[in-house]
């Protein structure tokens, strides 16, 4: 309830003094907005953000660019991205904070220029660079993953030997770590549940490429038949539903889940392939920060934090996402 209150104030109050300024900003008085982040073109997540971006850059009549990595998940090429983003002295920079020292000087750059920096999706969740970015928009990634260990583990035999493959998609990123640590509580809880039950549960570094999850996952799956799912911490389980399909495994015979309600996943939800499903709100993450933004530039109400949350979908949610998927929303 906190955040939805936290959310419709913001909007209201961006609405409010965009009515106040007249329907149109002087060009001299445009804000100037970009948004660097660590993932490339190709992923889907990202469209549902973007639109979100440029929806709010849109309204507020801004300058505004989105630039992405050439290689997913390169925090040395998102770090250059912000160089050269902050030589141009935006207004400012929207950023994810996948590391929590690689930002570092870029992010003491931006202070001294007087760039306001909002992270978005992912944040810093330690030392200086919590202090130097205004606020943050985006999932609480710990308690995620625990939502989603948990309601994975509700779908486990009721007895006998059970197997879990959790992968790790960013190994030493804030976002994948962080919900790896909270789906493995979750787990941890069912395994404390069940004492008397053979439980093993693995971790996979399993990279951010689908083809290469496919493969490694696929090979786990070779040589442990029996597992019992295998739990995604972004969207690549969406590669595995189908490596299931190609080898004749039935869906729901390895349960699959995740995050993110890109088509794909969708689609792996509708074939039953696709169990659980968390969703972080990818089309706020693009649009709140921007007005965070401007309303701190017009009135001076300073950026505050946003949960955009921990939605659970299971498959008969699957026909209204995809109507969602197909407007951009998610």
């Amino acid at each position: 309830m906190a955040k939805r209150f936290t959310v419709a104030a913001l909007i209201g109050a961006s609405l409010a003094v965009l009515a106040l300024a007249g329907p149109a900003v002087a060009a001299d008085e445009k804000l100037n907005i970009v948004f660097t982040y660590h993932s490339s073109a190709s992923n889907p997540f990202w469209q549902a953000v973007k639109k979100g971006f440029d929806d709010a850059c849109a309204k507020i009549e801004a300058n505004c660019q989105m630039i992405f990595t050439q290689t997913e998940n390169s925090i040395e090429q998102e770090v250059a991205n912000q160089q050269a983003a902050l030589a141009r002295k935006p207004d400012a920079l929207l950023t994810t904070l996948v590391d929590n020292k690689a930002f570092l000087g870029n992010l003491k750059d931006a202070k001294e220029k007087g760039v306001i920096v909002i992270a978005t999706n992912v944040d810093a969740t330690e030392g200086p660079e919590l202090g130097l970015r205004e606020a943050f928009v985006g999932q609480n990634f710990v308690p995620a993953g625990q939502t989603l260990g948990r309601r994975m583990a509700a779908l486990f035999p009721k007895e006998g030997p059970v197997r879990v493959l959790v992968g790790v998609n960013g190994p030493g990123q804030n976002w994948s770590e962080q919900r790896a640590k909270g789906i493995m509580l979750g787990l941890d809880e069912f395994k404390k549940a069940n004492p008397g039950r053979e439980i093993v549960i693995d971790r996979l570094d399993v990279s951010a490429e689908g083809a290469v999850v496919a493969d490694r996952v696929g090979a786990y799956l070779s040589a442990h038949p029996d597992t019992t799912a295998y739990i995604d911490t972004g969207l690549w389980h969406s590669f595995v539903a189908k490596t299931l399909k190609d080898r004749g495994i039935g869906s729901g015979k390895i349960l699959l889940g995740g995050f993110d309600l890109t088509p794909q996943v969708i689609d792996g939800m509708k074939a039953g392939y696709i169990q659980v499903e968390i969703d972080q709100q990818p089309y706020e993450q693009g649009f709140l920060p921007v007005m965070q933004v401007y309303l701190q530039k017009k009135v001076g109400l300073a950026p505050a934090d946003i949960d955009t949350g921990e939605a659970v979908f299971t498959p008969e949610s699957a026909d209204t996402l995809m109507g969602l998927a197909k407007q951009g929303l998610r």
